[in-house]
């Protein structure tokens, strides 16, 4: 079991992890004078160290997901889901969420489309949650920064609360909340293309070069607000506003995420750094799931596809389970890091 142990060490920290590479930086820096003990040192080390990491695993990650998810367009992801009715349509929703795009703005069109083929609404609303709030790739990022353990019930959770939401939705019978032109929409079936491996692999590329771009600028972000919350906001401050002293943390971090927008890459970073700086597990995950599932822009965005009352119900359903979801991550944080 020892070496087992090594082994999985070895893989998260330096593998995944990359702790070589902090290092490598961290040696480098001092070599040209720039003491990475010193705020200012530490900050452009966690910058540098923290966008080289992020992006490296990004593009290896979205190279694999990009070429998984070639097998499952649209037109495939409809055929699917409908084999399936009732919890087990809501469930495999929840998992083909998984390896579909990073942010709740390209989900919503998928949504839309699943809709208006005849795709149950709940079966359409656990995909929706479930597609920004957990991919594959953030299993891995998740597991090179907070461990195997928190990445895995991160996503359990995230799949929970999509069949959850899925579920309640789906029993309250609002299809007449779903703005007209989509419920009057004529599904078409398009012929799958045949796709061989060269052309899953020309696409995997093209996926990692599109995904970055549109990526970059929030990770630039987020990594620059984690370096100067690491190494500029007193351990004090945090720890009274999202630690063990503030009951409310869990809620403040949740409604905070919603103004933002950025995709779960561009919040890791900033989780990171509130939780090396003393926020508990559960407020740094509720700020995650808050963003990267409730955010303004694609909430604009979803109100075009349905009417004020589902677009109320469904922010009430992923609030409330995200506030629940942190308290316990708040409970069990010790068996988990």
């Amino acid at each position: 079991m020892t070496s087992i142990k090594n082994i999985w060490d070895f893989i998260q920290n330096q593998v995944l992890g990359l702790k070589w590479l902090e290092n490598l930086i961290a040696k480098l820096l001092n070599a040209i004078g720039l003491d990475t003990a010193t705020k200012i040192g530490g900050s452009v080390q966690f910058f540098i160290y923290d966008i080289i990491k992020i992006i490296l695993l990004l593009c290896v990650l979205i190279f694999i997901i990009s070429y998984i998810q070639s097998f499952f367009p649209p037109e495939r992801t409809k055929e699917i889901l409908g084999r399936y009715h009732g919890l087990g349509a809501r469930v495999i929703a929840a998992l083909l969420g998984t390896v579909t795009p990073f942010c709740s703005c390209s989900s919503i069109p998928l949504f839309i489309g699943f809709t208006s083929a005849g795709v149950p609404l709940g079966v359409s609303f656990s995909f929706l949650i479930s597609s920004p709030m957990v991919d594959l790739g953030s299993l891995v990022l998740l597991m090179s920064i907070f461990g195997w353990r928190v990445a895995f019930a991160y996503v359990i959770v995230g799949l929970i609360i999509a069949v959850i939401g899925g579920t309640i939705i789906e029993k309250l019978h609002l299809e007449n909340q779903v703005e007209d032109f989509i419920r009057n929409a004529k599904a078409i079936d398009i012929p799958q293309e045949q796709l061989t491996v060269k052309d899953r692999l020309r696409y995997s590329r093209e996926q990692v070069w599109e995904t970055l771009k549109k990526v970059a600028p929030y990770i630039l972000i987020g990594v620059g607000i984690g370096a100067v919350i690491h190494n500029w906001i007193p351990e004090k401050f945090i720890v009274s506003t999202l630690g063990n002293n503030n009951p409310f943390g869990v809620i403040i971090a949740t409604v905070a995420g919603v103004p933002m927008y950025a995709d779960i890459f561009g919040t890791i970073p900033i989780a990171e750094a509130l939780l090396a700086k003393g926020a508990l597990l559960g407020v740094v995950l509720s700020f995650m799931m808050g963003v990267t599932t409730l955010s303004l822009p694609s909430m604009i965005m979803l109100r075009k596809a349905i009417k004020p009352k589902l677009l109320g119900i469904f922010i009430g359903i992923c609030t409330v389970g995200i506030i629940i979801v942190g308290y316990i991550f708040n409970l069990i944080q010790p068996l988990l890091i």
